[in-house]
């Protein structure tokens, strides 16, 4: 039997995962990122400039990844999840930058990811 206390936690979770989503995929994210961790972004160089390194989406695309976990980790402490949390937000966002799906459904999979965590806390795998 599920107490009280225990859907509380559960609640609380969820509510810091999804704030925590918020913030690293909304407050965290700037449009210079969000356009360059697409690996189908090609840079287009101003005037008298030479691009050095034209292929850095996957630098990027791991940064913004790793803000993702990095959220995850400071509300479980648990660096299994954030690394998970990391892996799981850099294929997600790869899988948009394809057209494998827009953005309504690549929000749905984040969340759906924090839902999961929340599952292996409360069966305590993690």
């Amino acid at each position: 039997m599920v107490t009280s206390i225990e859907v509380t936690s559960l609640l609380t979770l969820i509510f810091l995962f999804f704030c925590g989503h918020a913030i690293a995929d909304f407050a965290l994210q700037t449009s210079w990122i969000a356009i360059h961790k697409d690996r189908h972004h090609k840079d287009v160089p101003l005037p008298g400039e030479k691009i050095q390194n034209p292929t850095i989406w996957p630098w990027v695309l791991t940064a913004h990844s790793l803000h993702h976990g990095l959220m995850v980790f400071l509300i479980t402490q648990r660096i299994s999840l954030g690394l998970l949390e990391t892996c799981a937000h850099w294929l997600t966002d790869y899988g948009k930058s394809e057209k494998w799906y827009g953005f309504h459904m690549d929000q749905i999979l984040h969340l759906g990811v924090k839902l999961v965590w929340v599952g292996l806390i409360y069966i305590r795998v993690v």
